[in-house]
């Protein structure tokens, strides 16, 4: 079924760029250049919108066409595509970005053409699904877990390996011992925050590994 695997939805939308030839820089350099300095981590917008998984932005001035026969086309205009795996419904999820980053939302795409700014919820929400495409390719690991789900699995996951790592060669007493205290310490620990898991903390010392 497009645009939906599981719990998650798969959302794709291309945008036409404002084509201008007496602004300069151009519109799709503008936006190359703020998205060129938003963070990937914890404090990208991206991540503090509900219910990301994972959100992608480029620009595609063109496509090429490959197959045989040969033949040229080109696009009628530049695209800014956005594409993102994000947990529940659509409308959810595009007014979660209007009520958390609409100035981020307004600074990006207002190079596009028709764009009607974040102010309006709705006039957003119907603009983006005018641009939508199915999805029906999914870049999200898991297709029936949250956000917050995924995060903690993976904080786990972490924790687990460097804990056998650290314990090679312990004694069962102490290994059980430690193994005990170390359940106790993960299970009290929040999950991380999304965009957080890269370089991570260990869970027993709260030394940061690399």
């Amino acid at each position: 079924m497009p645009n939906k695997s599981g719990s998650v939805y798969g959302l794709t939308i291309l945008s036409p760029i404002i084509e201008d030839e007496k602004a300069t820089p151009s519109h799709d350099l503008r936006i190359r250049d703020y998205l060129a300095k938003l963070s990937t981590r914890e404090d990208s917008p991206f991540a503090q919108a509900p219910g990301t998984h994972l959100a992608r932005l480029v620009v595609m001035d063109d496509v090429i066409y490959v197959g045989m026969p040969a033949c040229e086309e080109h696009l009628q205009s530049k695209y800014l595509v956005f594409e993102s795996n994000c947990d529940g419904d659509l409308d959810g999820y595009l007014r979660g970005l209007v009520d958390t980053i609409p100035d981020h939302l307004d600074a990006i795409w207002k190079h596009c053409v028709g764009y009607p700014g974040a102010a309006n919820g709705q006039a957003f929400i119907d603009y983006m699904k005018a641009c939508q495409l199915d999805t029906t390719f999914y870049f999200a690991a898991v297709n029936d877990k949250s956000v917050f789900e995924t995060l903690r699995a993976l904080q786990t996951q972490t924790a687990v390996a460097d804990f056998i790592a650290t314990h090679q060669g312990a004694d069962a007493a102490t290994l059980q011992r430690e193994f005990l205290q170390f359940v106790a310490l993960l299970k009290s620990q929040p999950p991380p925050r999304p965009g957080s898991m890269g370089p991570h903390r260990d869970i027993k010392t709260g030394g940061r590994n690399e």
